[in-house]
Formats: C-alpha cells, structure tokens, sequence
C-alpha cells in the first residue's frame, strides 16, 4: 500500500536513451559582410555558414559579388561592414600573408602556377607556409630543417598519389594540358594542409569529361581529407551534385541559402539566372 498523503509516481519511461545526433560546427561564419568600391556596393550585408567537413557552393550570375567574397576571406579586400570568422576568430586580425598558415588554401580563376617549374616543384612550394624553421636554422641544416623537409616531401608524395599526377610528376608545367595543370594547382593548394579550402570556378574550361572526374576527385579529396570546402562555380551540374549547401548572390545580397534542390527551386533564384518573365 502506498502510505496516506503521498502522490502517486509516474512509471519509469520507456522510450530508448537515444543520444541527439550531433550537430556540426560552423567552421567560418561570414556576418553582414558590406563591401563598396566608391558607389558601388559589391556585397550588401552578407551572411552564410559553412559547416566544418561540409562542401558548400556560391553561385549567382557574372557581377553578383562571389569574387568579391573570396578575396574577402583571402584578406585581399577589406570588408566596410561586418565580420568574418574562421574558428571562431575574427579574420581580420589575420594579415593576407598568413591565411595560408591559418588553414586557408585558395586555388584561383586563372591558373597562377610557376610554370617553368615541374608538377612536383610546384606541390613542394605550396607546403612551405608550414615551415616553422627560420633562416639559422636552414642556413645550418639542423635536423629540425630535416625533418620538416621530410614531411613535406611525404606529403607532397600522397597528393602526387591523390591527383593521379605520377606520370607527369618531373613534367615542366607549361608542357601540360590545362585539365592537368588545373589538378597541379589543387595539389599546390592542398599541400599546406588547409582545413578550408577556397575554390575559384575549378570546373573554369573543363570538357564534360573533365568535369565529370573532377566531381568524383573532390568528393575523394573531402573524404580523404577531412577538408571544408567553398567553391565558386558556374557549373550548375557540378554544384548541385557535389555540395551539401548551395549559397546564392545576386547584386551583391544572399538570395537563397539552402540545399542544392531548396536552391534550384527558388523564384529568386530563377528569376536572377532565367530572368523575370520565367
């Protein structure tokens, strides 16, 4: 018997102890971003989140801003309003020569590779912002120097590996198709082992053919990785199927946020590529 005067206890749930799934962490956070070159307002308070392990796509027609963007978060341009924050912190306190060295790797629009190089000298290059052995050091050759340059190499030997690169590896870079030097940059930029990686239209000149394995090589390269992504792109194909977050500009403003499919089903975002009267 239960004794007078006490309330009766609900029974023991029965439900499952589930754990929440866990929720993934925003790795950069761009926060009413303002940009304006005179008159002209290049980004009008922009806002998104990439989450970290997440390939995230900016698109929007010629003039929306995207380039603008990146070179913000290159700390090439200097934003009038807002914030940007990689891991938390502000990246303007980040001057534009230590990005790299913050874990931001950027390939660009137009092929910026040392061409009289081979593919291999080029890769090389690209983990040296790593390097944390000053001019004593190297001048002396003390061991710390070795071993940084062992790991280089080893590195520079797995995306060798990664991009297929093998054959051409002491291969001059002007002596390449341009699909090839396109994957010679990706190696450059992977080399110093970003944790965000920027790119600037990769799919730019691309066959079908090309564009197809590249969609297959970033899915290989964020998995093996561990890598975040952000890339600008006008191919619409690739974008959809490769991004887990499609972020669209136009005029400089955020138009749409969302999935690939919320995106593409988007009036503004339809009326801004098709124009009004679709």
């Amino acid at each position: 018997m239960r004794p007078r005067g006490s309330r009766p206890q609900p029974p023991p749930s029965q439900e499952p102890n589930i754990a929440p799934s866990p929720v993934p962490t925003d790795l950069l956070r761009v926060d009413g971003v303002t940009v304006r070159f005179g008159g002209i307002t290049a980004l009008d308070k922009v806002s998104f989140a990439v989450a970290a392990g997440h390939i995230v796509g900016l698109i929007g027609p010629n003039g929306a801003g995207k380039t603008t963007l990146f070179n913000c978060l290159s700390r090439l341009y200097a934003f009038n309003e807002g914030a940007i924050t990689f891991e938390g912190r502000p990246l303007v306190a980040t001057p534009a020569h230590g990005i790299a060295a913050l874990g931001i790797g950027r390939t660009f629009q137009n092929l910026a590779l040392f061409r009289t190089m081979t593919v291999w000298q080029n890769i090389l290059l690209g983990g040296h912002c790593r390097a944390r052995s000053g001019f004593f050091a190297n001048a002396l050759r003390l061991p710390r120097v070795r071993r940084e340059e062992q790991a280089l190499q080893s590195h520079a030997e797995q995306l060798v590996e990664l991009l297929d690169l093998r054959s051409v590896a002491q291969t001059r870079v002007m002596d390449l198709p341009f699909g090839t030097q396109k994957r010679v940059e990706l190696g450059r930029a992977l080399a110093s082992r970003p944790k965000l990686l920027l790119l600037d239209e990769p799919a730019g000149g691309l066959n079908h053919e090309e564009v197809g394995t590249l969609m297959a090589l970033l899915r290989e390269v964020r998995a093996r990785l561990k890598l975040t992504m952000l890339l600008v792109e006008h191919h619409m194909n690739l974008v959809m199927r490769v991004s887990d977050q499609v972020v669209a500009l136009d005029f400089g403003r955020v138009i749409a946020d969302g999935t690939p499919a919320q995106v593409q089903a988007n009036p503004e975002v339809i009326r801004a590529y098709l124009g009004a009267d679709s």
